[in-house]
């Protein structure tokens, strides 16, 4: 079986930058994804565990949605 793996790079220093294999700028949609995968890309590696990134996502209890684990897949 042959695999390849696409390198995506993330950039977190100043404006959240994704770019592709090929150096061009990849479009991330909406404040929140944009938000998670900022998270996720300062955890490279390491797995983060749902609670962590509804914590992150959602800092205020009040402000989260009433199921979000579902909101967060």
């Amino acid at each position: 079986m042959n695999t390849t793996a696409e390198t995506v790079r993330v950039g977190v220093l100043g404006p959240l930058a994704v770019t592709d294999a090929a150096g061009r700028p990849v479009r991330v949609g909406g404040q929140r994804v944009r938000a998670l995968l900022a998270v996720l890309a300062l955890a490279a590696g390491r797995p983060v565990p749902a609670h962590a990134l509804i914590e992150r996502l959602w800092p205020e209890p009040d402000d989260r949605p009433v199921d979000a684990v579902n909101a967060l897949q």
